[in-house]
């Protein structure tokens, strides 16, 4: 017997709906959301997705791409391509190629109506893809809303997971709901959509709506649907034992009622099948060959009926709920019972069923100049004829990396170098040698990110290095395993740029390798703060890619040049090294020019030119912007702009190219730096909790970072003085400053701002009756090893007048500190101690009147710990109107009024302890709660605030 299933109401899914509807609801509101739906098989995504798409169809554009079981040969970008060429469909060619711009040509790669000939890849790059794809998807949701679904996640490719990766990071705002469905028992722990899923659920970029299993109730309604009839409790009973609540598999067995239940799943699935005449049987059978959608015109070439008998045919397999028909495409009514028709052909027929679609595609592609080669590949492999299928693999590794794909390439290199041993002439038969085969896949691996994996590939092929072996492949190799270890932040990269270097100086006559390895040996030297070594470096690059009339890597060494001069001190010189590097840029298809402007206006900012800093950057985003990637590589150069404008107080603009940036990923080395930027900021507005959450997340990945590349270093040091500072822990934060002082590492122009705001820690523990004469000692040790070049009088000035204070002394610090491009904070630090110091001296009235001033420029920057320090010493000092509120009113618990009452009769924290039976860590959590609620620095300031109240 054969029930219907299409035509019954969905049950047991009224909450799902409503979840899907209040997602749609905030998309439609400009809010983009991003929902996962997973279950197990069967459980009804597809239903849901079905009923919620009829309910959306009139009031937005939905756009439907599925991923194919292909096993290991997934097609690059698979459910995406079609998605894109729905929109461009319905925005229409004219309107999708002005909305995207420069990014036209980078996303004809995956949508080749965008224009005519081949797509030049050379001139595009995969930033400008991934650019692209989400400005098109923006400029539709400017038309309607957009409702993007992807079904079957779980056998995606990997290029398709780093575009939805990048495109849910990165749409912050637009009509855009995208639905995702993913069975949940075909994700294996530790895989990529494993990966995927766990990441973008920790980034909180996805909502996750889990599908349950049907209970009694909603099984017996959905059975007496289909049977139109009524249920006995004992059937339902049984029926419940049998399929446990999952829809399919109650519709399956609610097809068996006739009749005794099948013993195994696979026996129930094929009952439908089984009760097929023969031609309709034998058209299930090949059409179970097919990994999706399969066109009429195939089918029927491959079933070999005659024109009616195949119509026949495919009516009895629609009615029996098997096959589903969309225009002129067949496909399963769910993918289970593919797989268990599929499984149920014999070894042979399964291999002889795959080589009849191997031919057939290879057939029809000579016909229509084009070919799947990902389809090619998985039905030589299953049709389990090796060569054929080597062939297949490294043609569709080739096709995915000409799109970007470098992740899918990846999936197929890998394949291949499996089918090679099955291939006895493999190395002739796709012109490739092994060893060359392998670096190929490691810089696909790198490329897609997945380093360590790239590492393991290298070192595999240094293995099989012997005499046979091409020099400039050796030293490739060798190259591509030091950028590998770079990337992971492993030591080792310099000494293998070295012995490349060795073997293209005796072996090999290629200007182009010789001048990129010179290059990279360079930036090693320079970020293991070697600058004189990079300088020489960078200069014998700099000749050879001369002669070589190689103008990308002439630009980059001039840059890596300039910024070692700068280290130096040597201005004059840098400064010209950057102008012929920013010359020469613009001719090297973009990756030196956007170099040149993030490393120009790093360096600005470290010389302490705040402002002009900002302008390369907004200049260099300008250009990422006209190049198609602000949104990928321009990452770094909107980071470039955010610190120097909090830097010089502008909170507010810091804060909004920030909220631009995407949430990043720690193992990706740029989305590093970002977050040191994010953690800054988040510190100058007081958010400890949030640093807390950023630190604990990638602290890991940024220590390993820190150790070999110093400029990282410095960041985090930067970032755990900023959160001792929000926390108020100013003695913590001036040992981080004086440890930073003690490193027997070359000095990099990071510490020249740390030195000078670290006057303002000297100050506050000073203030606190800590003794601060080591520390100042080591602060002025180290400030003079900056360049004298670079140390600019006014900036001198404060720093002096912090760290010796008097009236005098400090009233020329403020009027230094209005300098242009001075660090924003030293105009509030700079009033404070002298209001300090002037309330020593008596003189409170003209002290209020600073620590006023002082104030204001705390509130006008934003900086909330700069301003409940000054607030702390106002109301310590009494010079500035007290709060009216209590203890109680300040939010203190009850245990914290306890404590705060014996820090004012002068406890320490272990004396604390002992009077309140607590530990003296206890007593310590309880004391640094209550400063921070009491907007105090110091336990003094505490006390005063307790006796005041």
């Amino acid at each position: 017997m054969t029930v219907p299933t299409d035509s019954t109401a969905m049950v047991g899914r009224a909450d799902d709906l409503a979840e899907l509807r209040r997602a749609f609801d905030r998309a439609a509101g400009g809010e983009p959301s991003a929902v996962l739906i997973e279950g197990e098989a069967g459980i009804g995504k597809t239903r849901l997705l079905r009923e919620f798409q009829r309910e959306v169809v009139e009031r937005a554009d939905v756009h439907v791409g599925r991923c194919l079981d292909l096993g290991a040969a997934r097609s690059a970008y698979g459910p995406l391509i079609s998605i894109l060429r729905a929109i461009v469909d319905r925005l229409g060619v004219a309107e999708a190629r002005a909305a995207v711009g420069v990014g036209a040509d980078a996303l004809r790669i995956l949508v080749p109506e965008l224009g005519d000939g081949a797509t030049q890849r050379e001139r595009t790059s995969p930033d400008a893809l991934r650019g692209a794809v989400v400005t098109l998807i923006e400029a539709a949701a400017e038309r309607a809303p957009q409702l993007i679904v992807i079904e079957d996640l779980h056998w995606t490719d990997d290029s398709t997971l780093g575009m939805l990766s990048f495109l849910l990071r990165t749409l912050q705002s637009g009509r855009v709901l995208m639905l995702i469905t993913c069975r949940s028992d075909d994700v294996r722990r530790g895989d990529a959509v494993s990966r995927f899923i766990a990441e973008t659920t920790r980034a909180r970029v996805i909502e996750r709506l889990p599908l349950q299993r049907l209970d009694g109730a909603a099984t017996r309604q959905l059975v007496e649907q289909l049977t139109v009839g009524a249920l006995s409790d004992a059937a339902l009973e049984r029926l419940m034992e049998r399929a446990e609540g999952v829809p399919f598999f109650i519709e399956e067995v609610a097809c068996c009622a006739a009749g005794p239940l099948p013993e195994s799943l696979r026996d129930m699935l094929l009952v439908r099948f089984d009760q097929l005449d023969d031609d309709a049987r034998h058209v299930v059978r090949v059409a179970s060959g097919a990994e999706g959608m399969l066109s009429h015109s195939l089918l029927a070439e491959l079933v070999h009926l005659s024109d009616e008998r195949f119509d026949d045919a495919i009516r009895v397999a629609v009615r029996g709920g098997i096959l589903s028909v969309d225009d002129d495409q067949y496909a399963f009514r769910h993918a289970l019972l593919r797989e268990a028709v599929h499984d149920d052909l014999l070894p042979g027929e399964r291999a002889r069923l795959h080589h009849m679609y191997a031919e057939a595609l290879e057939k029809r592609a000579a016909s229509l100049d084009r070919c799947d080669r990902s389809s090619l590949a998985h039905h030589w492999r299953l049709a389990q004829v090796p060569d054929r299928a080597l062939v297949a693999s490294v043609a569709a590794m080739q096709e995915a990396k000409s799109r970007f794909a470098f992740a899918s390439a990846a999936r197929f290199g890998e394949l291949a170098l499996e089918l090679w041993e099955q291939v006895p002439n493999a190395e002739t038969t796709i012109e490739l040698s092994h060893v060359r085969l392998m670096r190929q896949l490691g810089s696909l691996l790198r490329n897609a990110g997945e380093a360590e994996r790239a590492l393991t590939v290298a070192e595999r092929a240094l293995a099989e290095v012997d005499e046979s072996t091409e020099p400039a492949e050796h030293a490739r190799l060798l190259r591509d395993k030091g950028l590998f270890l770079a990337n992971l932040g492993l030591p080792g990269a310099m000494e293998l740029f070295l012995e490349a270097l060795e073997i293209v100086d005796r072996a090999v006559d290629d200007d182009q390798l010789h001048a990129t390895l010179l290059n990279s040996l360079a930036g090693k030297y320079m970020l293991a703060s070697m600058p004189r070594e990079a300088i020489i470096t960078a200069t014998q690059a700099l000749e050879i890619a001369t002669r070589a009339g190689d103008v990308r890597e002439s630009s980059v060494a001039h840059n890596l040049r300039g910024t070692c001069r700068t280290y130096l001190g040597q201005l004059d010189d840098a400064f010209a090294d950057f102008r012929e590097a920013a010359r020469l840029a613009p001719r090297s298809n973009g990756g030196a020019e956007l170099r040149y402007y993030v490393n120009y206006s790093d360096m600005l900012a470290l010389l302490g030119r705040h402002r002009e800093a900002v302008e390369v950057a907004e200049a260099g985003v300008a250009r990422a912007r006209e190049l198609g990637v602000e949104r990928s590589s321009g990452a770094l150069l909107v980071q470039n702009t955010v610190e120097p404008l909090l830097t010089l107080g502008d909170i507010d603009a810091a804060k909004s190219r920030l909220s631009a940036v995407p949430i990043g990923r720690p193992q990706v080395l740029n989305d590093q730096y970002v977050v040191l930027t994010r953690i800054r900021v988040l510190a100058w507005q007081g958010k400890v909790d949030e640093v807390e959450r950023l630190r604990e997340e990638w602290m890991p990945s940024l220590h390993r970072t820190g150790e070999l590349e110093r400029q990282a270093w410095y960041r985090i040091v930067e970032d755990e003085i900023a959160l001792a500072v929000a926390r108020g822990h100013w003695s913590e934060a001036l040992d981080a400053v004086v440890a930073m002082t003690e490193d027997k590492g070359f000095v990099l122009l990071h510490a020249y701002r740390l030195l000078l705001e670290s006057g303002w820690l000297v100050a506050e523990v000073r203030a606190s009756g800590q003794d601060v004469d080591a520390g100042v000692s080591a602060i002025r040790r180290l400030w003079a090893e900056v360049p004298s070049t670079v140390r600019a009088d006014g900036w001198t000035t404060m720093f002096d007048a912090l760290l010796d204070p008097s009236i005098d002394a400090l009233r020329v610090a403020i009027d230094a500190s209005e300098e242009r491009d001075v660090p924003a904070i030293m105009r509030g630090v700079t009033r404070l101690e002298l209001a300090r110091v002037l309330v020593q001296t008596g003189e409170r009235g003209e002290a209020q009147t600073v620590l006023a001033d002082a104030a204001t420029v705390a509130a006008a920057i934003g900086h909330v710990p700069l301003r409940e320090s000054i607030a702390a010493f106002g109301r310590a000092s009494g010079i500035a109107a007290s709060s009216d509120r209590s203890a109680s009113e300040l939010e203190l618990t009850g245990r914290e009024r306890q404590v705060l009452e014996l820090v004012a009769e002068g406890l320490s924290n272990k004396q604390i302890g002992e009077r309140l039976f607590i530990s003296a860590k206890t007593a310590s959590v309880h004391v640094s709660a209550i400063l921070r609620k009491l907007g105090v620095a110091t336990r003094t300031e505490a006390a005063l605030v307790g006796v005041r109240h």
